[in-house]
């Protein structure tokens, strides 16, 4: 069986993720826990088979692919609010 893309709940804790390049900032602006928000971004590489953060102890960036991807979502997301 075919998994589905991302859900808007973690499209929208990936879009935050990555415009602020920190998981607790990210949770703190969308209401939930930055292990939450860990989780979603998670689930979300794995259906995907993607790297969408590279992660170390004191940051966080973008990979290519998560640059792309951020793009897309914070426009469709855009699309969406309106």
């Amino acid at each position: 069986m075919r998994q589905l893309p991302p859900g808007t709940r973690a499209l929208r804790s990936f879009e935050a993720a990555g415009r602020h390049l920190n998981f607790t900032r990210a949770a703190d602006e969308l209401g939930l826990t930055p292990a939450a928000v860990s989780h979603q971004i998670k689930e979300m590489e794995e259906q995907l088979g993607l790297v969408l953060f590279t992660r170390n102890s004191r940051s966080m960036q973008l990979t290519p692919a998560g640059s792309v991807l951020l793009e897309a979502t914070a426009e469709a997301l855009g699309l969406l609010r309106a």
